[in-house]
């Protein structure tokens, strides 16, 4: 008598070869789905994907979406994939609309055609602005001032609008900044160019750029820097497995911050990364950077009364150590 073979239920991970949809690979993997990454590979890295198959296509290749779809046949969709860097938005909006907007679009269509009604959305706490607020809610109003940031607010209508018109399901993530490494050192934080604080201040304390770049001291904060909420990365991808089991229940639409609830500033960042590192971290002061805002802090009530979830990772000793280790000890190559 043959054995009973189980279904395995796949997700569809677009930008799965980047530093958070890697993670989500991996604890999707762990949660008995099979990541099936969809990625271009042009800011993400191939060595990232060891949880599943890869497919190398482009959101904008609505062919390759589709095809992707039809051999796959996955159950829900966890969409990473999208330009982020909010100075060059500013620059360069149109690749923004183009890339982030058009290919969500492309996705979303391609799922419906696919019958694959379950999606859950990586968007961003750029979408509120540069409120007065001393916390953000999902409540707070939205008013993007950067272009990275409106365009995740667009698709976030697109999601809406699908929803009432197609009965798309969705969870809205929107993140706060995403920091730290898989603390048992197989994924970890590596762009190129880097931009993100942490992966900064380690290079500069390990030698490995001359110093790092302060961005502005004259803002309106106790020490004239920026205010960040930080969330270590395994508790975001931990909230994305909670999202998509909300889906699969049959639970329906609902956004939540993902964040720790408290803001650090630049300075006291690079504190925290000098006790990690026993060591010195060379800074230079810069110009403030256009569309940056002054401080957002996560309100995150919502995603831990209704999921469950907590930011148990979250502070800047451990999520600075992940990264510390990570980077001592490996680091992806071109």
């Amino acid at each position: 008598m043959e054995a009973m073979q189980m279904t395995v239920q796949k997700v569809l991970v677009t930008g799965g070869a980047g530093y958070i949809g890697s993670h989500a690979c991996k604890a999707l993997a762990k949660a008995g789905f099979v990541p099936v990454v969809f990625d271009n590979l042009s800011t993400g890295w191939a060595e990232a994907v060891k949880f599943g198959p890869l497919v190398v296509g482009d959101l904008l290749d609505q062919d390759a979406v589709r095809a992707a779809f039809a051999e796959h046949q996955p159950v829900a969709v966890m969409h990473f994939a999208a330009l982020s860097l909010v100075g060059d938005s500013m620059k360069d909006p149109g690749r923004y609309w183009r890339v982030n907007v058009t290919g969500a679009l492309n996705l979303i269509e391609c799922a419906l055609e696919a019958d694959c009604k379950k999606i859950v959305f990586s968007s961003t706490c750029a979408t509120y602005g540069d409120p007065d607020s001393l916390e953000l809610t999902e409540d707070t109003p939205q008013a993007p001032i950067n272009a990275y940031g409106k365009s995740k607010r667009a698709i976030e209508d697109i999601l809406r609008d699908f929803s009432a018109s197609h009965g798309l399901d969705h969870v809205i993530f929107r993140y706060f900044n995403v920091a730290g490494a898989d603390p048992e050192g197989e994924l970890g934080e590596q762009h190129d160019p880097e931009t993100h604080l942490i992966p900064l201040l380690i290079a500069a304390a390990l030698g490995r750029r001359a110093a790092l770049t302060i961005y502005g001291t004259d803002y309106p904060t106790p020490d004239g820097t920026c205010v960040r909420d930080y969330v270590h990365v395994t508790d975001l991808v931990d909230a994305h497995i909670k999202g998509l089991r909300w889906l699969l229940d049959g639970r329906g639409n609902r956004a939540f911050n993902l964040g720790s609830g408290h803001g650090f500033s630049v300075r006291e960042v690079i504190d925290a990364a000098r006790l990690v590192s026993n060591g010195t971290v060379p800074v230079i002061e810069g110009a403030r950077r256009e569309g940056d805002a002054t401080s957002l802090v996560s309100g995150s009530k919502r995603a831990q009364e209704e999921l469950g979830w907590s930011a148990v990772r979250s502070t800047l000793p451990d999520m600075i150590g992940d990264a510390w280790k990570w980077h001592l000890g490996r680091g992806f190559n071109r």
